[in-house]
């Protein structure tokens, strides 16, 4: 592997590449420290704002709520208008045709996108900014200005939209999605902390009581879900199923052509960390509902509630998991179409054995795909469950339980294949051995 390492260095296309990457991600993470000016930094550290809520937020948003940066938004409003409109090129006529138009009805669609990350920046800056201002989190000489309310709202939105534009200059300039890279980022610097928070709460004596403490069998037991998780979600982002295409025979003069046959890969988990996010998105208000109405009404069911839907509680397992099927599916059925796939296949002059073109084929695939999309839904919630069901376990916090599974582990994971089957590819197409030596690419593995 250092041989290959080596390699990448040795092919001056891909050594910019790598290097421009690595530059463009260390000045977002010197940005990342960048104070908003006005905000008592010292007052919000000492507090921790929001709790689990701003570590959460922050593991798969690129960005820092339990400190007020200039990248403290992170990348999410940007992530969230791409889902919208990736939606709404499903439902909306005039987005489709838009889309169907070529490489100019995208570009306007990405600039439709751009000018609704400005929306949103603008509507989640005045609820943080609100959020600051109540827990008098802003020095006093700027409380109830109103021009430093705009300048910090152009300051969170600026930081998003730089955010936004470092990721479209790695897209094309760098080496692999300069987005997904941003949130990896994020993601890895937070595991110094949660490695170093093991090593100064590790205590190897016989006679440690103290609950909170890493004893010999807590930290066994991190680092081998640690490694049984990785490889979990490897197979599973890895995996598919391979559906056999024929293809039909033509005959031209005296040659036949075609006659092929060939595989349709579909991916086990095909809304990748997707269902996860809405899930996770969405579960956070009706705690925040309920614990406000059960301050307001102490002796209606709201307390119950409140405390069945905290992190942990058996009503928001049971509500979490169905919520993960439910966008599987959902996500699924909005970024697979069986009708349109089917004919193409037609189309191109392919078909699967024993099946009709057309609608026939249409109906088997869809079969196939709510097939594996149940398993994929089921491994992804039991991968989000894990870190809350460990922090409660073993009484750790968040920031060490949220690598053994979750959002932020399925993001570094799909991020890391990518990247390193990008860098396969350049170095196979020189003539050098990828990351595997002479075993060839990565491939998905068969189910």
């Amino acid at each position: 592997m250092f041989k290959t390492f080596l390699n990448i260095f040795k092919i001056p296309e891909l050594r910019n590449k790598v290097l421009f990457t690595v530059g463009l991600l260390s000045i977002y993470r010197i940005g990342f420290y960048v104070p908003v000016p006005g905000v008592n930094q010292e007052r919000m550290t000492g507090s921790a704002p929001l709790g689990d809520l701003a570590d959460y937020f922050a593991i798969f948003t690129g960005g820092d709520l339990s400190q007020s940066t200039i990248f403290g938004l992170g990348i999410m409003p940007y992530i969230s208008a791409s889902i919208i409109f990736q939606l709404l090129v499903t439902v909306v006529p005039a987005l489709e045709k838009l889309h169907k138009e070529g490489e100019i009805g995208r570009r306007k669609i990405q600039e439709y996108t751009r000018y609704a990350t400005v929306g949103l920046c603008i509507i989640q800056g005045v609820i943080w900014m609100n959020y600051l201002n109540a827990n008098n989190f802003i020095y006093a000489q700027f409380r109830g200005s109103i021009w430093y309310w705009l300048m910090s709202l152009a300051v969170l939105t600026s930081g998003t939209i730089f955010l936004m534009w470092l990721g479209e200059q790695i897209d094309k300039y760098g080496l692999g999605n300069g987005v997904s890279l941003i949130i990896t980022a994020g993601i890895v610097s937070r595991m110094p902390s949660a490695i170093f928070w093991v090593i100064q709460n590790a205590d190897f004596t016989v006679a440690g009581t103290d609950s909170a403490a890493m004893g010999p069998g807590k930290i066994l037991f991190i680092v081998v879900a640690f490694v049984g998780v990785v490889a979990g979600s490897i197979l599973i982002t890895q995996g598919q199923r391979r559906i056999p295409i024929q293809q039909a025979k033509q005959t031209r003069g005296r040659r036949v052509y075609g006659g092929q046959r060939q595989y349709l890969p579909l991916r086990v988990n095909h809304g990748g960390v997707m269902p996860i996010i809405f899930a996770s998105s969405l579960l956070v208000f009706p705690g925040m509902v309920f614990a406000q109405l059960a301050g307001a009404f102490p002796r209606g069911p709201w307390e119950f509630l409140a405390r069945s839907f905290q992190t942990g509680g058996y009503l928001y397992i049971l509500t979490y998991v169905a919520m993960v099927f439910f966008f599987a599916y959902f996500w699924t059925t909005v970024q697979f179409q069986p009708k349109e796939m089917a004919n193409n296949l037609r189309d191109s002059g392919s078909f699967i054995p024993g099946l009709r073109p057309g609608k026939r084929t249409a109906d088997y695939l869809e079969k196939v795909m709510g097939r594996i999309t149940y398993v994929g839904a089921a491994f992804l919630a039991i991968i989000a469950l894990i870190p809350n069901i460990v922090a409660d376990w073993m009484n750790i916090p968040f920031i060490v339980s949220a690598f053994l599974g979750g959002t932020g582990l399925l993001i570094v994971v799909s991020v890391a294949l990518d990247l390193v089957q990008r860098i396969e590819a350049n170095l196979i197409m020189r003539n050098y051995q990828g990351f595997l030596g002479g075993e060839g690419p990565i491939r998905g593995r068969q189910y």
